[in-house]
């Protein structure tokens, strides 16, 4: 691991009197510096050439140490297949240390893995050769036609009793009775006969599948037993010379997979133990943008929330951060924040950037919150939808309960038409426009983050025209089909959208003063007087 020196030229900046929140930054011109240096050595390490053309973040970190100020850089997870590479600082733990216990028990863990999957081999042969699975459907689809039948005779039964005198009914009880209880005895001792034969035939194959269900069961126990004695090895410094395993960190939650191998925790872990003082920090992305996700070629990215939120949360005691500058921009944007209109039944809302609809976790006041307090006779209303805490624009609420059900119904079915507008980082061609269709899901390991999922996420719309230019930025009126999260920004930054992301945009793109998305246009029914209406708040 070394120190390394930082370009004479910023040898003018004073050190930052306060160490960077890590979740919302804007990267500080030392960090800035540092990344371009990582760049410049990179671009002389052809054999890593291909991995960083797909992709890959990398971090920084600027200290002082014995009175020197230096960085440190860090990739994230391995590079060229290793977790330790000179020029960089080493992993918390290194799991790839050869002939550890990580290692052999990986090792253990992936020979149960082969036998398994030989096992189940053989126990598909078998059943083949067993003719297992056409006795099986012969037993279904025999079983199926008896309960067939015993329902069409329980309706000629019901029918017959309808039909019948009250004479004639209870002169033929008896036999409309046995002949429903026959038949349910029948259906028994068939799903017993075939129960027997089912045995039989898979005696030779039971020995097999007892062995398979032992191995999957020593398998699942291995494997959670080494990722329990996993997370005790990664143990987390913080500036106060305080040690925590991840374990510890996370308590009864399971970290995700790779936490502590991201660039943040690996560089803060080598400056604590080197005794440097950590001064600012900054993640960057270098290469292509990943399919699924959205990643610029030299943007500086905030940490992610479900591996590092909690560990750095640990490692950052200590130091003198940052205050959040969304709960800044809060206290700055809360005067900004109007009533547009205002009836019986719904409520039409100006919501500034920087301000939550609904209540987080950080417990900043919403939009919800104040219309609660603002209208405290009758039913708290109740937001008819969301906009990002970073957009600006129209929200819509309900008075009462009917009216919440009408404006619901109206989202549901597409009837609500929403139009927003958006600077975006380059210019696009006046007049352009199109439709955007990209399946959309949460990033589970980087919340709240979006990605690309043609598999696994919801289908998401957008409708899209670009109408004029401003300081070469072109300005776009986007109208959302559908009402994923981020839906906008990311079909708006994604290679596969518009490959542009929204000036402003922390997340996809790079971080300014605000985001420039505005909800402008609200049109729906009124659920009071049944009239089509339209609100508007043209801002940016």
């Amino acid at each position: 691991m070394t120190l390394h020196d930082l370009p004479v030229s910023t040898s003018h900046l004073p050190d930052p009197s306060r160490f960077t929140y890590p979740f919302c930054y804007e990267p500080h011109p030392l960090c800035v510096a540092a990344a371009e240096a990582v760049r410049a050595y990179l671009d002389g390490q052809g054999q890593w050439a291909d991995e960083l053309a797909r992709g890959k973040m990398m971090g920084v970190l600027v200290v002082r140490h014995q009175g020197k100020r230096g960085f440190l850089a860090a990739f994230s997870g391995t590079l060229g297949g290793l977790t330790r590479q000179d020029y960089f600082v080493p992993p918390v733990f290194d799991t790839m240390q050869p002939g550890g216990h990580f290692e052999r028990e990986q090792a253990r863990i992936s020979a149960m893995s082969r036998r398994l999957a030989a096992l189940q081999g053989q126990a598909r042969s078998m059943r083949a050769h067993l003719g297992l699975d056409e006795l099986l459907r012969e037993r279904d689809a025999q079983l199926q036609t008896m309960r067939a039948e015993a329902a069409q005779a329980k309706i000629r039964r019901q029918k017959l009793r309808q039909e019948l005198s009250p004479r004639e009914l209870a002169a033929r009880a008896d036999e409309l009775a046995r002949e429903s209880q026959h038949q349910k005895a029948e259906l028994r001792r068939a799903a017993k006969r075939w129960e027997r034969r089912v045995q039989e035939t898979e005696a030779p194959l039971r020995a097999l599948t007892m062995e398979e269900q032992a191995l999957a069961a020593e398998r699942k126990q291995s494997s959670e037993t080494l990722q329990q004695w996993l997370f005790g090895q990664y143990r987390l410094l913080n500036a106060h010379g305080e040690r925590r395993s991840v374990g510890e960190i996370f308590g009864q939650d399971i970290p995700p997979s790779g936490t502590g191998d991201c660039c943040a925790p690996k560089l803060l872990q080598a400056a604590y133990l080197m005794g440097a003082q950590p001064l600012c920090m900054g993640e960057f992305w270098i290469g292509q943008s990943p399919a699924d996700e959205v990643r610029r070629d030299g943007h500086f990215y905030p940490a992610c929330h479900s591996r590092c939120l909690p560990v750095l949360e640990h490692m950052t005691q200590g130091l003198l951060v940052e205050s959040n500058p969304m709960a800044a921009r809060y206290q700055a944007t809360r005067g900004k924040f109007s009533v547009q209109y205002a009836d019986g039944s719904i409520i039409i809302v100006r919501k500034p950037e920087g301000m939550l609809s609904v209540p987080g976790k950080d417990g900043l006041p919403s939009v919800q919150d104040i219309l609660r307090e603002e209208f405290p006779q009758g039913a708290p209303p109740m937001l008819a939808h969301r906009l990002d805490m970073d957009t600006s624009g129209l929200l819509l609420a309900a008075r009462t309960p009917e009216a919440f059900q009408s404006l619901q119904r109206q989202f549901l079915t597409r009837e609500v038409e929403k139009t927003y507008v958006a600077l975006l980082e380059r210019p696009l061609p006046v007049g352009h426009e199109g439709e955007i269709s990209l399946p959309l899901r949460p990033d589970l390991a980087d919340r709240p983050r979006q990605m690309v999922d043609p598999v696994h996420g919801r289908t998401a719309v957008t409708r899209y025209r670009v109408v004029g230019q401003e300081g070469g930025h072109a300005r776009v009126l986007l109208h959302p089909v559908t009402g994923r999260t981020h839906q906008l920004r990311v079909h708006c930054a994604h290679p596969l959208g518009l490959d542009s992301p929204i000036v402003g945009d922390r997340l996809y793109g790079k971080t300014a003063d605000r985001l420039m998305l505005h909800a402008q246009s609200l049109s729906f029914t009124h659920p009071a007087s049944g009239k089509r209406v339209t609100f508007q708040w043209p801002y940016i």
